[in-house]
């Protein structure tokens, strides 16, 4: 496979995307491991965030597949 600028471009993107879903996916812990903390259950780690990833990953496949230059 023959990969030009555009491609790497698109796949950075993707990989910043897929950065990002993670990010918004991490926390929400709790410090003292006897207390249970409803912050995990939030809209932004349940909904949000896998939706990101997904979009993150739709984005590098569209790179590596697209029809070349």
């Amino acid at each position: 496979m023959d990969f030009g600028k555009k491609d790497f471009m698109w796949m950075a993107i993707g990989l910043v995307v897929v950065i990002l879903g993670y990010v918004l996916m991490s926390g929400g812990g709790s410090a003292d491991p006897t207390k249970f903390s409803e912050d995990i259950f939030s809209f932004r780690r349940i909904n949000l965030a896998p939706v990101v990833v997904l979009v993150g990953y739709g984005i590098i496949m569209y790179a590596v597949l697209r029809k070349k230059d």
